[in-house]
């Protein structure tokens, strides 16, 4: 899979889980000022993306920043279904993450990429257990991008710990996610 340069988009080493999570936490504090370096959550974001990514194989780390947000953490990854997917299983896709994604999931849409790839995009809006009703505790949003010529598609998760300018960052993964070639010419729409 091909992905274009992306101005906000810095990735991070892949050589092991404790290169990614210091890569991270230093973009994160670096982007975030002097005093995010006493914020644990910061370390603990680096971390457990670091292990996920490691864990699933993850072909991209990375921080994504924008001047009216706070930086968020971007792990991509490419996943071999079982069968090749069309529009009708990215359609059902659709369905099952809005039907089964729990009150947090705000959106869940359908679109196609500028290559021509179908995509479902679910956003979430993270709170706690004792917050229900206050404000958020940070945002994810899920983009899984399908080929339709092959067994396999690319899961994109962007996860701010803020949420903080979270519809500019969404902006710049959205720029990332339409660049997506798998290398092949994607089936005609049905």
């Amino acid at each position: 899979m091909r992905l274009p340069s992306v101005p906000g988009i810095t990735p991070v080493s892949l050589r092991s889980v404790e290169a990614t999570t210091a890569e991270l936490a230093e973009l994160l504090v670096r982007l975030r000022g002097a005093d995010a370096a006493r914020d644990p959550g910061l370390e603990l974001a680096a971390a457990e993306a670091a292990e996920l990514a490691h864990e699933h194989g993850a072909g991209l780390v990375a921080v994504v920043e924008h001047a009216a947000a706070d930086p968020a953490i971007l792990v991509a990854a490419v996943i071999g279904v079982d069968r090749p997917m069309d529009l009708d299983a990215a359609a059902e896709l659709r369905y099952y993450l809005a039907d089964s994604g729990g009150p947090d999931i705000r959106e869940v849409t359908q679109a196609r990429t500028a290559t021509g790839y179908p995509v479902v995009i679910a956003e979430r809006i993270l709170v706690t257990d004792q917050l229900r009703s206050g404000p958020p505790a940070g945002a994810q949003l899920q983009a899984v991008v399908v080929d339709p010529s092959v067994p396999r598609i690319a899961v994109f998760t962007l996860h701010s710990p803020t949420g903080r300018g979270w519809l500019e960052l969404a902006t710049v993964i959205g720029t990332l996610v339409s660049g997506v070639d798998f290398g092949a010419v994607p089936s005609p729409a049905r």
